[in-house]
C-alpha cells in the first residue's frame, strides 16, 4: 500500500468548497491518511499555494497551514483543524498559527496539502514558519503524501474584507 492523504470535503485535483475559504467559514477540511512507512516517528503537514498572487504570473509560494510533531499513531485531523496533544501549529503567511484558507485575489489557484512522514520527532520550535520547519525536517523525511485542491473566487462569492 502507498502512503495516502485524503479529505471527505474534496477530492484530489477538484475544487475546495467555499466553507474552507475566506468567503465561507474558513475552517480547515478534515484530513485522513493511511499506510505511512515503517519507522515513522511523527508527521508534518504543510499547506501552500504556489500560484500567488496570480496563477498567470506566480511570484511566491504562500503558506496557509503548518502543523508539526503530529504523533506517529495519528491518522486524521478533524474538520476545523484542531491538532492533537503534542502537535504544534506553525505560523502561516497570514501571520497566524493554524489554518487560514484560500483567498486568491485573481484566478484559479492550486492548494497543496502535503503530509510528510519523519523518522524523528522535531525539537520544540514554537510557532515556526516554513523556513524554520523545513530546516528542522531536512534529512528526516521518509515519505510524503499529497492532496491538491483548487479554488477561485467568483463575483458571486467575492467578499470585501
Amino acid at each position: 500500500m502507498a502512503f495516502t492523504l485524503k479529505s471527505l470535503q474534496f477530492e484530489h485535483e477538484h475544487a475546495l468548497p467555499d466553507r474552507h475559504t475566506c468567503v465561507g467559514s474558513d475552517e480547515a477540511p478534515a484530513l485522513y491518511w493511511a499506510d505511512p512507512p515503517e519507522g515513522t516517528r511523527s508527521f508534518v503537514l504543510i499547506v501552500d499555494d504556489p500560484d500567488a498572487p496570480d496563477p498567470r504570473a506566480p511570484q511566491r509560494v504562500f503558506v496557509h497551514w503548518l502543523v508539526y510533531n503530529l504523533p506517529a499513531w495519528v491518522r486524521s485531523l478533524p474538520l476545523g483543524g484542531a491538532v492533537p496533544t503534542g502537535a504544534v501549529a506553525g505560523q502561516n503567511d497570514f501571520g497566524n498559527e493554524g489554518y487560514n484558507g484560500p483567498c486568491p485575489p485573481v484566478g484559479r489557484h492550486r492548494y497543496y496539502f502535503r503530509l510528510h512522514a519523519l523518522d524523528v520527532k522535531l525539537p520544540p520550535l514554537g510557532a515556526a514558519n516554513r523556513s524554520t520547519l523545513e530546516e528542522a525536517m531536512d534529512g528526516h523525511i521518509i515519505a510524503s503524501a499529497t492532496l491538491m485542491g483548487t479554488y477561485e473566487k467568483t463575483k458571486k462569492t467575492r467578499k470585501v474584507k
